[in-house]
């Protein structure tokens, strides 16, 4: 289960990176003649650093090992970012909100996965955790 969780992870990163990057680089009278629906251009710059913020949070905790518990909170923001294309997807057009859908379910496996549980934070911050019977 971890190699398909990295796998997961890693194919994320490379679509958020790759989707984020190009509404950060692209000129936004480009993006606009792409997109249905216009936002403002600022707005499209702020969902663009977010999705490449998000990709880097997916694979750079668990490579260095330093607060691996930020790769749920990165995953968990993506799926807002998901939830948000599809709402914003024109209802004529329901088809193309097939791809937020599926890239929000699998941010949501992520956020699960990583999602660190209540005895290991506290195991790492040396409180003794009480379990319930």
């Amino acid at each position: 289960m971890k190699y398909v969780l990295w796998i997961v992870q890693a194919l994320l990163a490379l679509v958020f990176l790759f989707a984020g990057g190009m509404k950060l680089v692209v000129p936004l009278d480009v993006l606009y003649a792409n997109m249905q629906l216009s936002l403002p251009g600022i707005f499209i710059r702020f969902i663009g650093a977010c999705e490449v913020l998000g990709a880097l949070g997916l694979i750079l905790p668990g490579l260095t090992r330093i607060r691996p518990e930020l790769t749920s909170l990165a995953a968990r923001g993506l799926v807002l970012l998901m939830v948000g294309a599809v709402m914003f997807t024109p209802p004529e057009e329901l088809a193309t909100a097939a791809l937020p859908v599926v890239l929000g379910l699998l941010a949501a496996f992520v956020a699960y996965e990583r999602a660190p549980r209540t005895t290991e934070v506290h195991a790492r911050r040396g409180h003794v955790a009480l379990q319930s019977t």
